[in-house]
């Protein structure tokens, strides 16, 4: 049995959205079934839409539409902070969907925090603590998925002197476990294979470049894999993303930022995938921003969106 459609928030009318799913719907034409949540005075019209009011049986031959009130019209390139009650109802709706199992997985566009903030007070830091507090997870992981790679940053948004002072044993195993479970149930990867970054150069050379290794991860490396899981590492940073050494491992975890995101973005800049980790429900997003310099122009490349799509619907086990 096929699985529900994917539910997908609008995110900003302002930026690419718009343009995006309707590229999307075109390119895929219902062999990933999905439905775009937001106003249809918002969408470019290029694509014939239909709107509905339930996810349950999708029209044939338009973008299905489930319809919610902004206040105004898109105005492509620039922020309508008035319209951010809208941008927020269309993410509740579509994690309500989700974990009420009307759909299968949600896949979110791009927000602009700023008009969110500003038009709605919103506190969040970013789109994924907002889906995280809607779904009451403890904790959530950042992926950066496509078909060549796979990468977890254990420390994310923080400046570059602040990582070592972050990255605790804690945390360090907090990361590893929810990734290795979302592997198992979420990828369908039995026993996962984890290889695990250090931080230092050459993943510190024996202490002589930082006892970080030594001291924090070799540790709960250790600890992890007398309960059986499947641990490589800490390795060089700059020897583990070359294709022998990825055919090795399903995921790379790294324990900064820039370290994880540079070779995903490197290898495969179109077409990553942001997956959030640790939710109860499939979430995906294109890893990408609003991109307010090319909204309405036509121009917006739909490749990572549409690899966010298909990464939903085969994460919930439909067939692409």
């Amino acid at each position: 049995m096929s699985p529900a459609p994917i539910a997908v928030s609008c995110g900003e009318p302002a930026g690419i959205g718009p343009e995006l799913i309707e590229a999307c719907w075109r390119e895929t034409r219902g062999t990933v079934p999905f439905y775009w949540i937001g106003d249809p005075a918002h969408l470019p019209g290029t694509v014939p839409h239909a709107v509905i009011d339930t996810p349950a049986a999708l029209p044939e031959g338009a973008l299905p539409v489930m319809p919610l009130r902004f206040d105004g019209p898109r105005v492509a390139g620039t922020a309508q902070p008035h319209q951010a009650a809208g941008v927020i109802a269309s993410i509740e709706r579509g994690v309500a969907d989700v974990m009420a199992g009307r759909a299968s997985a949600l896949c979110t566009l791009p927000i602009h925090k700023q008009a969110l903030a500003e038009g709605a007070g919103f506190i969040h830091p970013g789109h994924t603590e907002f889906l995280q507090h809607l779904a009451g997870a403890e904790e959530v992981v950042m992926m950066l998925a496509s078909e060549q790679l796979r990468v977890v940053p254990v420390t994310i948004h923080i400046p570059l002197s602040q990582v070592k002072q972050a990255l605790t044993p804690a945390l360090l195993e907090r990361r590893l476990r929810i990734t290795e479970a979302a592997l198992k149930t979420q990828f369908g990867i039995a026993n996962p294979r984890i290889a695990v970054s250090g931080l230092n150069p050459h993943a510190g050379e024996g202490g002589r470049m930082g006892r970080e290794e030594i001291e924090v991860i070799v540790p709960v490396l250790d600890r992890l894999r007398s309960e059986g899981m499947d641990l490589i590492g800490p390795l060089p940073g700059d020897t583990m993303f070359h294709a022998a050494a990825r055919a090795r491992y399903d995921v790379a975890v790294c324990m900064y930022h820039d370290q994880a995101l540079i070779p995903i973005k490197t290898l495969d800049f179109d077409r990553g995938v942001n997956v959030t980790l640790g939710l109860p429900f499939i979430r995906t997003s294109p890893d990408h921003g609003t991109a307010f310099d090319i909204a309405g122009q036509g121009l917006a490349n739909p490749s990572s969106t549409l690899a966010a799509l298909r990464m939903a619907w085969t994460m919930a086990g439909g067939a692409v």
